[in-house]
């Protein structure tokens, strides 16, 4: 039924505008308008719809993943654009990131939340 539709995801944020600055000046995702919201184009997907929802609960779950190639580099640039780190008690190290390579137990990964809560995280696989 579904073998051949190219489907995408898609998330909720209090703040349009909010959410197209930190994704787009931020991050540095394209975007483009799309319906009520805003579709995040970004390489080798379908995109990542976002829209906003007056009553919004920010997700208590990574909604979006972005591997890259050295976490400390990638956390050192968001931190100077004033992107704070969630810090997890015997799993991040102060710096928000659990060192997974390392000890055998996944990949190094830093999460951190887009301006309407939601969890987001970047991740540097072997």
């Amino acid at each position: 039924m579904f073998k051949d539709v190219r489907a995408y995801s898609g998330f909720s944020v209090d703040d349009l505008g909010a959410a197209r600055e930190f994704y787009g000046d931020v991050l540095g995702l394209e975007m483009e308008d799309y319906g009520p919201g805003v579709m995040l184009r970004i390489a080798g997907s379908n995109g990542v719809f976002f829209y906003a929802k007056d009553d919004h609960v920010p997700a208590t779950f990574t909604i979006l993943n972005f591997p890259i190639d050295d976490i400390d580099r990638v956390v050192d640039e968001l931190m100077d654009k004033g992107v704070g780190f969630e810090l997890y008690e015997g799993i991040t190290d102060e710096r928000g990131v659990a060192r997974g390579l390392s000890t055998g137990q996944g990949p190094d990964i830093a999460w951190f939340r887009d301006p309407a809560g939601n969890i987001l995280a970047v991740l540097q696989e072997p």
